[in-house]
């Protein structure tokens, strides 16, 4: 079984930057697609990126166009989602997650995805 677990989280000011990686554990790491998603409070969640196996294509939600960079180390087996120019309403907990690029591309609801998505990390952006 996959297993993940987002890192990198933190509580930080408007303007700063925070880098997200996720612990991944099982086999075939260079064949999944990976996804970031957050949850804020009391609301949904939503698609922040992701990015396809191979590195090829890579999709941001509109709020995270510009100042996110999704990446994937298949050597290191680690998805990294690198987060510049923070606001608060970035504040939320950061899961990765396997969901296919076309689910996430599609704008399928996050939250009723059956794929793996392992513990999230907290991100909190003062102003």
């Amino acid at each position: 079984d996959v297993q993940l677990q987002a890192s990198g989280g933190g509580l930080v000011h408007a303007g700063d930057s925070l880098r997200l990686s996720c612990g991944f554990s099982g086999f075939s790491f260079e064949n999944y697609d990976m996804a970031w998603v957050r949850q804020a409070p009391g609301k949904v969640p939503e698609w922040v990126s992701a990015i396809r196996s191979d590195g090829s294509n890579t999709f941001y939600a509109g709020s995270a166009k510009g100042r996110f960079a999704i990446s994937k180390d298949n050597a290191k087996k680690t998805p990294y989602l690198q987060m510049n120019s923070l606001i608060p309403d970035d504040t939320a907990m950061y899961y990765c997650s396997t969901d296919p690029w076309e689910e996430v591309t599609a704008g399928f609801p996050p939250q009723l995805s059956t794929y793996t998505r392992g513990q999230g990390t907290q991100v909190t952006v003062s102003s």
